[in-house]
């Protein structure tokens, strides 16, 4: 993990309430550097529904498989999560390992091992030593506390610089409840559904089926919208949890997507994924500047975002930015080669705000001092308008820095 803190981090961890039901802990179990903090146990009252999406990669770690199967059942208990390994690509031992680690945690949490979920992160390959959780168990269920949110973030960090948290308060039948969620990520970012590492909790009463669609819904313009280097691990977990504790201060269940009760909910749950997927691009490995690729005047939103992310996962444009160098011509390459409707005659570029091309050609009011100003900045913009159509969409990365090829060159060192 690197010490320095990304200059794009928020100046502190945020203040985030207790969630009714949900209890925090964390210990160091050496599961791959001695004497770190690299466990997580979350422990859920009874009742607690869960919702998730995962990586869409081909090759998924033994984790990911086990939640995929157990999350049927739509009910949870625990959840486990350690960094410094990832606990994939490794075969019968990996599944034996998940195994083990769900029998240790649902012996000690008196849950059956179905209601026990799993999440990890770090080294793919390298076989996962689910007995150093045996040691450790006892002490984080009889730790656990709820708020303990920072810690949390920091349990499960890897290469990541900062802890990262969000929450929003909202109020259902004007009682208020609580969305918190904590993530993990800075290399190997690329949307394909989660892109990392994030756990969202609420005591609000919400079936199983409509926390699933918020979450399928919310992760598009969220943590779908990010990406770092264009590499989507094969751990991507993203996992909600609803204790339902609210509905003992009067709250009715929300049973159905449709309810109207539903919309400032949703719009703050968003809000909390949003601003956790932010994070993940601010805490870019080697990243120094946070930017914004806004696509808009396309065929469809579809075609928005594949040009988008054709910007936003260029090298090219990503060592410009990082060089402070406004060259619109590599988005004009991105652009070109992203397989969407494009005219070249129509296309006008911005950076920060100044338009630097249109119709075919630099602009002709260019300053390049002006410019030169803007991709000084720590936060960058980059517009594009294909003048076709009403397709419009967004996506956040960072630049490309030697710190990310240093970071990844040593990371199994």
């Amino acid at each position: 993990m690197t010490t320095a803190v990304s200059p794009l981090a928020p100046p502190r961890f945020p203040q985030m309430p207790e969630v009714p039901g949900v209890r925090l802990a964390t210990a160091a179990a050496g599961i791959h550097y001695p004497g770190r903090t690299d466990v997580l146990l979350v422990l859920l009252d009874k009742g607690t529904g869960i919702a998730g999406v995962f990586t869409r990669s081909k090759c998924p770690s033994a984790p990911v498989d086990w939640c995929r199967t157990r999350l049927k059942a739509g009910r949870a208990r625990a959840l486990v999560v350690n960094s410094g390994n990832a606990n994939a690509f490794t075969g019968k031992s990996g599944r034996e390992a998940t195994k083990l680690t769900a029998e240790i945690t649902a012996e000690v949490a008196e849950c059956r091992r179905g209601e026990v979920f799993l999440a990890s992160t770090g080294v793919i390959g390298e076989p996962l030593d689910a007995g150093k959780f045996t040691p450790v168990m006892d002490e984080l269920v009889q730790t656990a506390a709820p708020g303990q949110w920072q810690a949390a973030a920091q349990a499960i960090m890897t290469t990541d610089t900062f802890p990262k948290g969000a929450a929003a308060v909202v109020r259902l039948d004007d009682v208020p409840v609580t969305i918190c969620g904590i993530a993990k990520g800075a290399g190997m970012i690329a949307p394909d559904m989660a892109t990392m590492l994030a756990f969202v909790f609420t005591d609000a009463p919400i079936a199983t089926p409509v926390l699933q669609d918020l979450l399928t819904r919310g992760v598009t313009d969220t943590f779908n919208a990010v990406t770092v280097d264009g590499d989507t691990s094969t751990s991507d977990t993203l996992l909600a949890f609803a204790t339902g504790a609210a509905a003992a201060h009067g709250v009715a269940k929300i049973t159905r997507a449709g309810d109207s009760r539903l919309a400032p909910f949703r719009k703050a749950f968003d809000s909390v994924l949003a601003n956790l997927a932010e994070q993940v691009a601010r805490d870019g490995e080697g990243a120094r500047k946070l930017v914004e690729v806004i696509v808009e005047g396309a065929a469809s939103k579809r075609a928005a975002r594949r040009i988008a992310l054709s910007i936003a996962n260029s090298p090219l444009v990503k060592t410009a930015i990082a060089g402070e160098d406004a060259n619109w011509g590599r988005v004009v390459m991105a652009v070109g080669k992203a397989g969407e409707r494009a005219d070249r005659d129509r296309l006008s570029i911005w950076f920060g705000g100044i338009r630097v091309a249109r119709k075919g050609e630099r602009d002709p009011d260019y300053d390049e001092d002006a410019v030169s100003a803007i991709m000084k900045r720590p936060e960058i913009a980059i517009r594009v308008d294909l003048g076709l159509g009403k397709g419009r969409d967004r996506i956040l990365t960072c630049d490309l820095t030697k710190d990310y090829i240093a970071i990844n060159a040593d990371y199994r060192s």
